[in-house]
């Protein structure tokens, strides 16, 4: 959002921003005016309950929408609705840009049906449209009603056009963008081979399943470093399990773009054990980093990476999905071993000289640069005005 308002501005466009952050935690931002935001305070005065997320465990205190009461529901309704409502007084926008085909999003646009809309989808927000039937009717009409939605992969378009029903014409893949300036090549030291996973430590991300894999590579001359945070049963779990390892293992905390970028540069192989992704742009970030890639075969993984050469890129298969992001315990005896031999498999390549390239992800970079997507969205509100 933050690099989308950057060139937006630089463009010579004006912005306003409306969002929920904790009472805590007020971001200061560079790429717009204070004066020019109105915050939703959650665990604060305008809401008493933390901050919903858009996955169900965040790095931070949350709530869980399913788990929202009809009380919280409301008051959550009405506080965006009143935040809303005061912005467009004050700014009267020419177009509307959410994130997420979630409730806010279904509010705005109930509120202030005659203002051309466009939605961004992070495939987080059709998640929770699946887990939380009951609050289906709340956004799916709403919903509809925006002239364009704007999807990270072509299998993004289908489960949105499937689950709300939207015409494929008034949705546009654009994609999603990284900083090149920041996620860019460098040589890796011969011994140990360092791999690498960043994300949440949670269940949906597999990072338990990741763990218990390594119990597999114990011989490997490797080193595990694993980039976020987490709260909770899971994260303890996941910190447990790695205490257990014969291998060593860094738990390096959220780290900000620049010290993850650095972290990538030295890493041998990414490992991306994700149940559930949409496009996952770390692999991106990796690949450009110099790292080879191990990841589970999702729709977005692999439309993102299908083209890069195989000595690069090593894909897990999944079986049938028990939730939406966790596997059946039956099956897990056969991932466990299946990503221990992918570690293996390019533990092996990682030994052997030449190492990748700079030049590999280049056509993947040239398309996934923030100023190709923001030129494809402009696209995208120019045809939400003339509808």
């Amino acid at each position: 959002m933050q690099n989308m308002l950057r060139l937006s501005a630089a463009q010579g466009h004006e912005n306003y921003l409306v969002c929920g952050v904790p009472a805590g935690d007020i971001p200061v931002l560079d790429c717009i005016d204070r004066d020019r935001c109105r915050f939703v305070l959650f665990d604060g005065p305008d809401l008493a309950f933390p901050i919903p997320g858009m996955s169900d465990v965040m790095p931070y205190p949350s709530t869980v929408f399913g788990k929202l009461t009809e009380e919280q529901l409301l008051a959550y309704q009405q506080a965006f609705t009143g935040k809303i409502l005061q912005a467009a007084r004050e700014f009267s926008p020419d177009v509307i840009h959410s994130h997420h085909l979630w409730l806010v999003t279904a509010i705005t646009r109930r509120i202030l049906p005659d203002i051309p809309m466009v939605t961004s989808c992070h495939s987080t927000d059709l998640r929770q449209f699946i887990e939380c039937e009951h609050l289906r009717p709340q956004v799916y009409e709403d919903c509809r009603k925006i002239e364009r939605i704007l999807a990270l992969s072509k299998d993004q378009s289908q489960m949105i056009q499937s689950l709300y029903q939207v015409d494929d014409h008034r949705i546009d893949i654009v994609g999603a963008g990284f900083n090149q300036e920041i996620f860019n090549w460098g040589p890796k030291e011969a011994l140990p081979i360092q791999l690498l996973y960043a994300g949440k430590l949670s269940f949906a991300k597999g990072v338990d399943w990741l763990l218990r894999a390594c119990r597999q590579v114990a011989a490997l001359p490797v080193h595990l470093h694993l980039a976020g945070s987490g709260g909770g049963h899971e994260a303890e779990v996941c910190r447990a399990l790695a205490e257990e390892l014969a291998i060593q293992v860094t738990f390096h905390g959220n780290l900000s773009q620049p010290q993850l970028a650095a972290l990538m540069r030295n890493a041998h192989i990414f490992i991306l054990p994700s149940f559930y992704e949409g496009l996952p742009l770390v692999l991106l970030e990796a690949l450009a980093s110099g790292c080879r890639i191990i990841t589970t075969k999702l729709p977005g993984s692999h439309e993102l990476l299908k083209n890069v050469r195989p000595d690069l890129v090593q894909f897990v298969n999944l079986p049938p999905l028990q939730t939406v992001d966790r596997p059946s315990p039956e099956h897990w005896h056969s991932l466990e071993a299946q990503l221990a031999e992918a570690i293996r498999h390019m533990v092996n390549l990682a030994r052997i000289p030449p190492a990748p390239a700079a030049s590999e992800a280049g056509e993947l970079k040239a398309f996934h640069t923030w100023e190709m997507v923001f030129s494809r969205v402009m696209t995208n509100y120019r045809q939400a005005l003339s509808a």
